[in-house]
């Protein structure tokens, strides 16, 4: 196992900047991802970790000793590709064998590690086949074994379940965990995917445009946003967001349109009025969860026209139109609705976040 870090990582092809002065921290024995949109940066920080790639500037360590200047091969690295990189004229078996067979190791010793290796990975029998007879799981799974039959300090995963069909995805997620808790090694993982790094990543790192946006458990992130960009990433549907301008009247005012004004009573409040913000341009942000349909309740407050409903089997995903405004809302599946009803509802006051709309940044 290692601990990485990174110090000041700069990464440059010709005039463009790819990655900005990135400090980043990942623990020992963690499973850890980077994650974000497409072109954000992700991938080519994984492959400056392997040395695939020459730093611009910066320092990267592991357990404290730098090893930028160290080939891929004397790192000590596993990297497990998106498209699995397996040899097609290989067996099953000579694929997880050939880290082994370059460290010229005995025919027997090779033979022991690579039964142990496929009994793990549910693969004893499938040991003789090629990778073209294979599932895409299986071919994961092959994969996965030539990166632990080396059994590295670290192991590197760029986006390796990008090319399975959805219920597989969801299979090998829950492989991937399991591998990590018995094998207790760093694991770095790439995706763009903000559901797959919820659910697999001890913490996890929000990069946009080659800068480190937050960094932090999934639940730290998701509740505690530090700034629109992530507030609207993570989370699926995403954030809602309405624009407005603080009015410091009493108790306190976000003013969404010429009629809507949305009161903050929360402990922003004291924040904002310190701040002596009047007039300044804010972003409401609720999540889809915690804004609540009252079909029954008064007509006066909040009222919104559905316009669209999906029903999802333990839930519906509503969409409704609020003053041009439009929110999706999480509803319980027994509620009846209909697209073009006009419906009351609330907001869980102490779950919004307001964001400065000039800096994106998150108050509070």
């Amino acid at each position: 196992m290692a601990e990485v870090q990174l110090e000041g990582l700069s990464k440059r092809f010709g005039k463009t900047e790819v990655l900005r002065n990135m400090d980043l921290t990942i623990q020992n024995g963690e499973f850890f991802t980077l994650v974000g949109p497409s072109g954000c940066g992700k991938s080519t920080l994984l492959h400056l970790i392997a040395g695939l790639e020459p730093l611009t500037s910066g320092e990267i360590r592991f357990d404290g000793k730098p090893i930028s200047h160290l080939p891929p091969k004397d790192r000590d690295v596993a990297v497990v590709f998106q498209s699995y990189a397996l040899y097609p004229h290989m067996t099953v078996y000579e694929n997880i064998a050939f880290p082994l067979r370059m460290k010229k190791q005995s025919p027997h010793q090779i033979g022991e590690e690579v039964k142990k290796v496929a009994e793990f990975l549910g693969l004893s029998h499938t040991l003789q086949r090629k990778p073209r007879e294979l599932s895409g799981g299986q071919r994961q799974r092959v994969a996965l074994g030539r990166a632990i039959i080396r059994k590295p300090r670290l192991f590197l995963l760029d986006e390796p379940l990008s090319n399975l069909d959805a219920q597989l995805r969801m299979e090998m997620r829950s492989e991937l965990k399991k591998l990590h808790q018995r094998l207790k090694i760093t694991m770095i993982y790439v995706t763009h995917d903000q559901a797959e790094a919820m659910t697999l990543s001890d913490r996890m790192a929000i990069l946009h445009e080659g800068t480190l946006q937050q960094c932090g458990t999934p639940q730290t992130i998701y509740e505690n946003p530090k700034n629109l960009f992530v507030a609207k990433f993570v989370g699926s549907p995403p954030m809602n967001t309405l624009q407005g301008e603080w009015r410091s009247t009493s108790p306190g005012t976000i003013q969404l349109g010429e009629n809507i004004s949305f009161p903050i009573t929360t402990p922003l409040l004291d924040q904002m009025k310190s701040e002596k913000s009047q007039n300044k341009r804010m972003v409401l942000g609720i999540r889809p969860e915690n804004i609540f349909l009252v079909p029954d309740g008064p007509s006066k407050g909040f009222s919104g026209q559905i316009s669209v409903v999906e029903p999802m089997g333990s839930e519906n995903w509503v969409e409704l139109n609020f003053f041009h405004h439009f929110l999706k809302v999480k509803a319980p599946p027994h509620i009846q609705i209909k697209p073009g009803q006009t419906i009351p509802f609330t907001f869980q006051e102490e779950k919004i976040h307001l964001f400065d709309a000039d800096t994106g940044l998150r108050v509070g």
